[in-house]
This record gives C-alpha cells, structure tokens and sequence, in this order.
C-alpha cells in the first residue's frame, strides 16, 4: 500500500464518522480507530507493533526506493512574543508524521538555516517514518526567518516546521 493511499483512508476514516477500519494484506495490518475513546491508533507488521498515544497515525512500511514527499504551505496568522506580525510568513508543514532532521547525517551541514534562501524543490529537512528517510522540499521562495522544530524530535501531520518570508 502507497503512502498517499494510507493517507486518503485516513482522511476518509476520519470524514465518515465510523470508530474503527482494519485493513489486512500480506504484508500489513492496518488498524484505524476514532471517535471520543481515547484508545491508540495502531499500524502493525507482522512481527512489530507500532502504537502512538495520539489521534494521529503512523505511517506503514512504503516499499519505495526513493520516496520524496510534498510539503504543504499555508501563511500563518500568528504574532510571537514580541508582538511582530508573523502574518506575512508562509509556513512549511510536514506533509506526515516521522522524526525531523536538519541535516542528512551527524556530521553532514543542515539543509537550510534562518537566513537561508529557498526555492521550490530545494530540500529544506529530512522526515524519516518508519526507517525510510524522505527529504521534504519546499514549494515556496523566499527566505527562512525561524526554525519551528528542534533536530532529531518528533512531528506530527501538518506540524508547522518552517517560517518562510515570501519576499
């Protein structure tokens, strides 16, 4: 099962008001509960098993060599503590739930840093969800003002990660 395929049975699930969906085939099992319970959503291989306390879910195993995911970009109408108008900043979310990383390993320099210019299919950080690495590249120009998440923690789907002056 593809990645967007999981994605749109999530959203689904989530629109047509039923509690539970499982899904089985030879390599996954897919478990999706909503509603008020405040019971796990789980995602198992046939060995693991994968449980987050959230409403989100996590992604299943994608057999895709090269997997590069979209980003989507919404300005954000918010103010930080300073009172400065961050309205004008678009905002690049995660497109899914993983661990964020600025940089491609350890030792390697980050992707972008506040100051940064980008442009549309520049890798501005990596996601990786369940051992598979996918570069998210911005969609926007502009420039990088502020860096929303820290290195090697965990994000969620549609979690702001990046503020992006457009001009």
């Amino acid at each position: 099962m593809k990645l967007n395929e999981i994605q749109d049975l999530i959203k689904f699930v989530s629109k047509s008001g039923v509690n539970e969906v499982e899904l089985e085939t030879k390599e996954i099992k897919i478990v999706i509960k909503t509603g008020k319970q405040s019971g796990p959503v789980v995602y198992q291989n046939p060995t693991p098993v994968i449980t987050t306390p959230t409403q989100m879910v996590t992604h299943a195993p994608v057999h895709n060599p090269t997997p590069v995911a979209e980003t989507k970009t919404t300005p954000t109408p918010t103010s930080n503590g300073n009172g400065a108008d961050e309205s004008k900043y678009i905002t690049i979310k995660s497109p899914m739930i993983g661990t964020f990383y600025r940089s491609p390993g350890p030792d390697k320099p980050v992707f972008a840093n506040v100051g940064d210019d980008v442009t549309p299919g520049k890798a501005v950080c990596i996601i990786e969800a369940m051992k598979l690495f996918n570069e998210i590249e911005s969609d926007v120009k502009g420039k990088i003002v502020k860096v929303l998440v820290n290195d090697a923690t965990p994000v969620e789907y549609d979690q702001p990660l990046f503020l992006v002056d457009p001009n």
